[in-house]
């Protein structure tokens, strides 16, 4: 669990004390899984907080040893083979669906760049620029 999900008002009244008491377990349960080569794929319990921080979930797995390439292939690339989908989803390719997000900045430097997205594309529409 990292630094901004410990600050008051973060999650709902009710799921606060559990989530203070089991998310620092979920964190090294995720480093050990990792580290035993476990497939990954990004998601998130984002119906428990606020909607727009699930990109928190990149600084999570980085603070649980994975690198960022990884944290995002896990959103992209490895998502999509783990759902079966990797025909239409998970890389940028002829053929397959144009779902695209871009970021300000160099999220290798910082990763809380993952935030701040730019540019998003939507089955080959743009829907932010």
């Amino acid at each position: 669990m990292g630094d901004s999900a410990k600050k008051p008002g973060y999650y709902p009244d009710l799921v606060t004390p559990k989530a203070l008491s089991i998310g620092p377990k979920i964190q090294g349960t995720f480093a050990k899984a990792y580290k035993a080569g476990v497939k990954i794929a990004f998601g998130t319990d984002a119906g428990v907080y606020a909607h727009g921080k699930n990109w928190l979930e990149f600084v999570f797995m980085t603070e649980g040893g994975m690198p960022l390439m990884e944290a995002i292939q896990s959103a992209t690339v490895s998502a999509s083979i783990l759902l079966g989908a990797s025909d239409i989803l998970g890389s940028i390719e002829k053929g397959k669906l144009a779902d695209i997000v871009a970021v300000e900045g160099d999220p290798f430097t910082d990763v809380q760049k993952m935030g701040k997205v730019s540019f998003v594309m939507k089955d080959g529409k743009v829907y932010k620029n």
